[in-house]
């Protein structure tokens, strides 16, 4: 009989977590970068993903530095007057890169408790171009919907394409049966920052059931 572990963090998650489709979003999770990439628009775009957010009143939570993508998205929202929490694991804001203006900057252990801290303050999730680090990011947090640990919309904003190959590969997947269609929905995709909020706004969470439950944890 195979049986599944999970942490104690990633049981706190169903504990926690609020089954809620008719979320209003009040703070999201923003994932990117910390370099700007080759092109000037992914830096563009993340300052307006920042500004846009403060002045729709959603709080942005990301990963707490100054650098790159993270810190032009964060700029974005202070430079509107909007409120940032940035959540930085200990080893990194000793490498002198935590952003020094942010509304809160909680301090964590590791890269996991990072995550996890930051599922639990937001109640949406945007994708920003990035490296492995932003992908491992989201790629967890898709699977923790998968699972039914969390029904929260997670949106990838396309900036120039950024994520065309990614979005083909992940359609490969429903292609070869590695993925059901139901689950490849769940990812909102748009290339306007305007046009995904609101995708996200209008998100409900599929209803099939979840692979792992409370009770069999």
């Amino acid at each position: 009989m195979l049986k599944f572990y999970l942490s104690s963090q990633t049981d706190n998650l169903l504990k926690k977590e609020k089954f809620n489709s008719n979320l209003t979003m009040k703070s999201i999770t923003v994932f990117c970068g910390s370099s700007f990439g080759s092109e000037d628009i992914y830096k563009e775009q993340a300052v307006l993903l920042g500004k846009t957010l403060a002045k729709n009143n959603i709080q942005l939570i990301y990963g707490g530095a100054n650098v790159g993508l993270m810190g032009a998205v964060a700029d974005g929202a202070l430079q509107s007057g909007g409120k940032v929490m940035g959540v930085l694991p200990y080893f990194l804001q000793s490498k002198e890169i935590a952003h020094k203006q942010l509304t809160e900057l909680i301090l964590v252990e590791t890269m996991h408790e990072r995550k996890t801290k930051m599922n639990e303050l937001c109640d949406s999730v945007i994708v920003l171009p990035g490296g492995y680090g932003t992908l491992e990011e989201f790629f967890e947090m898709i699977t923790w919907a998968q699972l039914g640990l969390h029904q929260k919309p997670i949106g990838i904003l396309n900036i120039d394409g950024f994520y065309n190959y990614l979005i083909n590969l992940v359609q490969n997947m429903v292609e070869k049966g590695f993925l059901k269609q139901i689950n490849r929905d769940m990812l909102l995709i748009s290339n306007n920052i305007d046009e995904l909020l609101e995708m996200m706004r209008n998100y409900k969470a599929p209803t099939v059931g979840k692979w792992i439950s409370k009770d069999e944890v």
